[in-house]
């Protein structure tokens, strides 16, 4: 009878334990990230009475474990832009500044004060890092954005894919450049205007004038101003020599195809004459930029993307025109990809990649020892944390701009809370029962 009385304590004890999961996990229905837990009990050794297995009673339940439940959350869209969510099984690695490593599920993610990207606990989130010019370097730390910066880069390509109007006139007017004011009026037909840059992303115009000086051929005189301070125009010239003003000349067919881009001069000893129509291109060079920037050679293509420069009888006009260089830039906005890759945009326009999100993955995530705050810490149970890169050995994807919630079934939840409750209440009335057992014996003495 006394055994009667621990045992509906033991389960008095089991189930009440088993409502504290219940709780804890209802508490946590909102918190991004989390997962819930249910309870496993056992029952305990049973007594073997006269030494006969045929007759066992037993003593009782004792809870046996808390068993994590790591199935996916929904998910929710966030207007953060360094908001991220699994879809997968893998955990985020983050780490608290002194070195301990932490593992989550939660991907709500802030910059702090010194530019790191890190949870709302102030942890950093982990990455696999690039370099300086966005090359990928497979070194995993801490991700930092303030002193990430888009350099500048010189030009050394322009395209210009430009219709001449096949009915403009051949122009009487020599060509002449007056150094206070650029070309004289009345000597060309077109002109359109492009900005290059030198090697310290100083920007500077370039105005193209084009020029009909026969039937089907045309003439192409690049001007640049190369004071910063005054007007001082200066024709770039083409054919490798040291002083001149040679242009690029075209030339079309009869259905107003570019057949051949050409310099008419002939080349300074030793110099190879830069002749080559099929190319449909040609180079000059910048050696007197202001401000100490370094010389640099740049290659015109009369088209682009196999559409060239054409001769038609319609308005003259510019097409298409790029260059690929730019001037110096701060960050301006950061980006995450679906493949964990966090890019920044640039105030010059550019993007560059700046680091990859490490994801981790268990062997067995349930033996994971909860720590609060939605973290985990590694234990024997759970086997050695394998590092590696989303989307790769079955650590799942990344979602940006999303986090995933709780994955907790708040229905379930209230019929495990039932279950407990009425659970107890039973239990409850094993102990009143055998009271009153005990109450009758004590009786019998009297």
């Amino acid at each position: 009878m006394l055994t009667s009385l621990f045992t509906g304590v033991s389960g008095l004890n089991t189930n009440g334990q088993a409502l504290s999961i219940v709780g804890d996990n209802i508490a946590n229905s909102n918190t991004v990230g989390f997962k819930g837990s249910r309870s496993i009990f056992g029952d305990v050794l049973s007594q073997a009475l006269g030494g006969s297995s045929a007759v066992q009673i037993g003593r009782g339940a004792s809870m046996l474990r808390t068993q994590a439940l790591f199935t996916q959350g929904n998910f929710e869209t966030s207007n953060n832009p360094l908001d991220m969510a699994v879809d997968g099984e893998g955990f985020f690695v983050v780490k608290e500044p002194t070195g301990g490593t932490f593992y989550t599920r939660s991907g709500q993610s802030g910059l702090d004060k010194d530019g790191y990207i890190v949870s709302p606990t102030g942890l950093r989130y982990q990455g696999y890092l690039y370099d300086a010019n966005g090359n990928f370097t497979g070194s995993l730390g801490d991700v930092n954005v303030a002193t990430v910066n888009s350099n500048p880069s010189a030009s050394s390509q322009v395209n210009l894919e430009a219709n001449l109007d096949s009915r403009e006139s051949i122009k009487a007017t020599a060509w002449s450049l007056v150094a206070a004011s650029g070309p004289v009026s009345g000597c060309y037909n077109f002109n359109t205007t492009m900005t290059v840059y030198d090697s310290q992303g100083n920007d500077h115009p370039v105005s193209i004038y084009y020029r009909k000086t026969a039937s089907n051929t045309w003439d192409a005189h690049f001007v640049y101003n190369n004071s910063a301070t005054s007007t001082n125009y200066v024709e770039i010239d083409f054919d490798g020599g040291t002083a001149g003003t040679q242009p690029l000349t075209l030339t079309f067919d009869s259905s107003g195809t570019l057949t051949g881009v050409d310099i008419v001069d002939t080349a300074p000893p030793g110099i190879a004459a830069p002749t080559a129509p099929a190319a449909k291109n040609a180079v000059f060079d910048f050696t007197s930029w202001v401000g100490g920037a370094a010389t640099q050679t740049i290659a015109i293509s009369m088209g682009y993307n196999g559409i060239n420069t054409t001769q038609y009888g319609s308005p003259s006009t510019m097409v298409f025109q790029n260059q690929n260089g730019w001037t110096a830039g701060s960050l301006r906005a950061l980006t995450i990809s679906s493949n964990g890759v966090i890019g920044g945009v640039f105030t010059n326009g550019q993007v560059k990649n700046i680091a990859q999100v490490a994801l981790s993955r268990f062997v067995s995530p349930e033996g994971l020892t909860k720590m609060g705050k939605s973290l985990y810490a590694q234990s024997f149970d759970s086997g050695q944390a394998v590092i590696g890169t989303p989307n790769t050995s079955g650590r799942g994807g990344i979602l940006p701009n999303t986090v995933e919630l709780s994955n907790v079934d708040i229905a379930e939840e209230f019929v495990r809370m039932i279950a407990a409750q009425r659970g107890f209440q039973a239990n409850a009335r094993v102990i009143t029962t055998s009271d009153n057992m005990l109450a009758e014996v004590t009786n019998i003495v009297r």
